[in-house]
């Protein structure tokens, strides 16, 4: 087929939804570590007192005589974070019924490794800080930030093989359910049994939605907006009804693959019967040809397929943005930064991430290898998957998350900890690439 102009050889990719998804995730890290960067320099420049302040700012929203009313920094961590919950849960459940988790001989690695990475960085950071202030932060360090990770993994190319990047994806997957599940159950305020009871009404009327077959996505966000509303007011955390709403998004399409094709063929025959014009201008006909198969196209994706692809760009290009400039600027005084190190709080969190995360992830799966539960990633080594453990290491974005609700009113140890978790993120993932780039081996080396 002749091409008319470069850019046309773009209509011959086809990428798959896993490489999509690769792609999203490596764009959100990029963009993270451009809004990190801005956020620490806004915080230790002279324009710091306006940076904070815009983040205190109230904004208040009435619906007749209901007033929500809550800061800048309160809108962005339980309004839009709401939405990047919801694009975890869509991946959650596409991971468990067609992707790296819907398998159980290649899943029962990832999912061990991860509860190992969860569960050795809470008990090392618990540890260190049984007794003091810092005792409810123990879920920071249990989080790894998928964009980070990938990102660094994915730089990597074919130094590491698909399998690999399957592994590492799974593992943050299950990563990030767990952390969903912390705090849903450790990290609440008191609780308005009333309107945790409307928010499962909500959640009900979601469900019997999918069940009667309506795939249309308006009815779902007007529910799930209500759904997030109560929750709000439950004193669970309002971001949880971001997954607990995605697990009611239909995940069936509408049509069949069969009837699709049918149809498709159909109507591509209908369109090949006008006659090409000498200006490669469309028929009217053609027009409303090409229409119907674009409805017939947005009516075989399912609609979380549709939900998850169409809200990874505004996660990527707003809410996580917007999320590191509000959460990641942190004033730092680097003539006692050697002693915040130090403290309780980041010691256990840098620990944590680092110490922990590495016996977690390599330690648990070199255990579940030699015992023969599990097998190791394909085309890959032990050594490599020790510098992927180090990647786990990243907890960045989920990490502040918890660190915000754990110590929620005190800044000081929110503070410390936000230190722990940039040091920590950043020594994870200078040394995991490092070790994966320079010294790691692959099976054929």
């Amino acid at each position: 087929m002749k091409l008319y102009a470069p850019w046309q050889r773009a209509f011959e990719r086809i990428a798959t939804p896993f490489e999509q998804f690769l792609h999203a995730q490596t764009t959100t890290g990029l963009i993270l570590i451009l809004m990190t960067v801005v956020a620490l320099v806004l915080a230790n420049s002279p324009l710091a007192d306006e940076y904070q302040s815009i983040f205190h700012t109230n904004i208040s929203v009435m619906f007749g005589e209901y007033t929500l009313s809550k800061s800048i920094h309160h809108w962005i961590n339980d309004g839009l974070m709401a939405i990047f919950f919801f694009i975890i849960g869509l991946e959650i459940k596409r991971n468990i019924l067609v992707g790296e988790l819907s398998n159980i001989k290649v899943a029962v690695l990832p999912i061990i490794a991860a509860f190992g990475g969860m569960a050795f960085p809470a008990l090392i950071y618990y540890a260190i800080n049984y007794g003091g202030a810092g005792e409810a932060g123990w879920g920071i360090p249990m989080a790894t930030d998928i964009a980070f990770a990938i990102s660094a993994l994915v730089l990597l190319g074919k130094r590491v093989s698909t399998s690999l990047v399957t592994f590492l994806v799974a593992l943050a997957i299950v990563d990030d359910l767990g952390a969903v599940v912390v705090i849903a159950l450790f990290y609440t305020q008191d609780i308005n049994m009333l309107a945790l009871l409307f928010a499962f009404i909500s959640f009900l009327v979601l469900v019997s939605f999918n069940r009667f077959g309506i795939h249309a996505v308006l009815p779902y966000f007007i529910i799930g907006s209500i759904m997030w509303l109560f929750m709000l007011e439950s004193g669970i955390h309002a971001t949880v009804a971001g997954v607990i709403a995605a697990m009611a998004i239909p995940s069936r399409p509408k049509y069949t693959p069969i009837d699709f094709t049918q149809s498709v063929k159909h109507r591509i025959e209908e369109y090949d019967n006008y006659p090409l014009q000498d200006n490669y201008m469309l028929h009217e006909q053609q027009k409303a040809i090409l229409q119907n198969i674009k409805d017939k196209i947005d009516a075989i994706k399912s609609p979380s397929a549709r939900l998850e692809h169409s809200l990874h760009l505004p996660v990527s290009l707003v809410v996580i943005p917007l999320f590191a400039l509000a959460n990641a600027g942190v004033s730092i005084d680097f003539s006692s930064a050697y002693e915040t190190l130090l403290k309780p709080i980041s010691l256990g969190v840098i620990a944590g991430l680092i110490i922990g995360k590495v016996l977690g992830i390599a330690g648990i799966s070199y255990l579940a290898i030699k015992l023969g539960v599990a097998k190791l990633p394909e085309g890959s080594s032990m050594s490599q998957l020790f510098g992927v453990a180090f990647l786990g290491g990243i907890g960045f974005t989920m990490s502040i998350f918890i660190a915000e609700l754990a110590f929620a009113g005190n800044c000081e140890l929110v503070f410390q900890a936000k230190i722990g978790i940039l040091a920590a993120s950043l020594f994870a993932a200078l040394f995991g690439f490092v070790w994966l780039r320079f010294i790691a081996k692959s099976p054929n080396q």
